[in-house]
């Protein structure tokens, strides 16, 4: 909006049954205001938050998205803020009494002819990035890969300018942990998936203690990597050919230059959308996330999804009060009961915690207008557009399937980062509205806003501007073809993103529900 547009007061209704809006107007509204349709303000009102548009008796739901996302625990009168405060959290759906399969949406027409510039691997898969990754077994020898990874990118890399990047795969995980126990396979096959990124190249590098419970037998189970099998691209410190430490970074050394020749004479080669394994995430998550940047990027999901591709939305506790809405649209009964056993099985895992889904919601979502965990689910479950739901995988495990999926993962930004990796992504799509500079090191980072002040605010970090849907300025589709585009031209390597720009990449951090000992 220009100057004169953005003073008079507008909010957006989501639904025609929602009795709350919330207010575009940056900075929010003062009591008092009054709209084009004649509502009145009662209370100042801050940008993103909600106003009663009706009179709400106390224990009568309050409704956005057109679904209950509380009830009152007191009078609301219309020109109301309604917060936290004047509600209460409804009750979660029962998982034994959900619709399934009951709403299945008929395919839409196939989208042919968008490709991407990539590299092709021995498995089939397809990366967007030719980076050579190093993996460890274990923290004990994390300082020493990084140490190693400082001298390959100044000594080695330069010599080989096909290759993008050499990261290191480090963690907290390996030893001091129970190896056996239940939830440990979760640690386990992230590691050994995060080892088979398509941005990989098929190519692990693994540096090991010798010590450690993550052995690498169970790291790297035969057949995993058959070129393991005829040459160990392997360096263990505990060795005893290594005398010393530059010993050991030299062993490192030897074999990363060996893998870079390797990687060097791949190039990127035309192939169809279909080979893409897109991520979807939100963090920072205000009011406008279900308004804006969300449906926008589930416009683009629906999109990849045409082409062929595979999509990944995740974020077990941000789905779970929307689990409704997804069992319904699971292809089949089975696929559905496998999306019923991931919240069961979450359900589960904090009630051991003594926590509930309800502990979601941070500081920063309450003040960017999300009252609970319901309504954040609600706008978080827009990622996945209106795509039927194809398949469902467990934390860590690799996607093998095409169209949208659920890749469960909890909602930590971070942890879901680092599980899609495992599962495949190669390019990773990170709605926001509070603002973020998170990035990952192994996939690009397409950032988009909901917010156009958080967009002018941060132009370099902010990809895309979605806010200019709740303005009026753009539509949905077109925010969503804009980011389906920009998807297509960073997976291609013709654009570079702002985190990866700046080389803004956060740590890997690992999903461990088993004890440490």
């Amino acid at each position: 909006m220009d100057k004169a547009a953005n003073l008079q007061p507008h909010y957006v209704r989501v639904h025609p049954r929602d009795n709350v809006a919330i207010l575009v107007n940056e900075g929010g509204l003062p009591a008092g205001t009054t709209f084009d349709c004649g509502l009145v303000l009662v209370d100042a009102v801050p940008e993103a938050h909600k106003v009663a548009l009706t009179d709400v008796s106390p224990g009568e739901p309050i409704v956005r998205y057109g679904a209950v996302i509380g009830y009152a625990e007191a009078p609301i009168a219309k020109g109301t803020w309604v917060h936290e405060g004047v509600m209460r959290l409804p009750d979660p759906p029962d998982l034994n009494c959900l619709p399934i399969s009951t709403a299945v949406p008929e395919p839409l027409p196939p989208l042919e002819g968008y490709t991407f510039e990539g590299f092709v691997n021995e498995d089939g898969s397809v990366g967007t990035r030719n980076i050579l990754g190093i993996s460890t077994t274990v923290q004990c020898v994390a300082a020493t890969v990084n140490y190693a990874v400082k001298r390959i990118k100044a000594e080695l890399l330069p010599r080989y300018p096909h290759v993008d990047d050499v990261i290191a795969i480090n963690h907290s995980y390996g030893c001091g942990v129970a190896i056996d126990a239940p939830g440990a396979e979760i640690p386990i096959r992230t590691l050994r998936n995060l080892s088979l990124n398509p941005n990989l190249g098929g190519a692990p590098l693994v540096v090991s203690l010798g010590c450690e419970k993550l052995e690498m037998s169970r790291l790297m189970p035969s057949g995993t990597f058959p070129m393991l099998e005829s040459k160990p691209y392997v360096v263990r410190l505990q060795d005893e050919q290594h005398h010393g430490f530059e010993s050991m970074v030299d062993a490192i050394l030897q074999m990363a230059e060996e893998r870079l020749a390797v990687l060097n004479e791949r190039r990127r080669v035309t192939r169809p959308a279909a080979d893409l394994v897109v991520g979807l995430q939100c963090g920072g998550s205000d009011a406008f996330s279900g308004v804006t940047a969300n449906p926008a990027l589930g416009y683009a999901a629906d999109l990849l999804v045409r082409a062929g591709a595979t999509v990944m939305f995740s974020e077990v506790t941000e789905v779970r009060d929307a689990i409704d809405l997804l069992t319904a649209r699971a292809v089949d009964a089975k696929v559905a009961q496998e999306l019923i056993d991931q919240m069961d099985w979450y359900d589960k895992y904090l009630s051991l915690g003594g926590m509930d889904r309800s502990a979601n919601p941070t500081p920063g979502n309450k003040k960017g207008g999300l009252t609970n965990i319901v309504e954040k689910a609600l706008g978080s479950t827009a990622k996945a557009g209106t795509s039927v739901l194809a398949g469902v995988f467990g934390p860590g495990e690799r996607v093998t399937k095409k169209g949208l999926i659920f890749a469960a993962t909890p909602a930590s930004d971070f942890v879901c980062g680092t599980l899609q990796l495992a599962a495949g992504m190669n390019v990773h799509v990170f709605t926001t509205g509070r603002g973020t500079p998170y990035g990952l090191a192994m996939a690009p980072v397409i950032k988009v806003a909901t917010r156009t002040p958080l967009a002018k605010r941060w132009p370099d970090l902010i990809d895309v501007d979605a806010g200019v849907i709740a303005t009026g300025d753009a539509t949905i589709s077109e925010v969503g073809e804009e980011i389906f585009k920009l998807i297509l031209e960073v997976a291609s390597g013709r654009k570079k993103t702002w985190t990866d720009h700046w080389g803004l990449h956060n740590e890997f951090v690992l999903f461990n529900p088993s004890p440490i000992t």
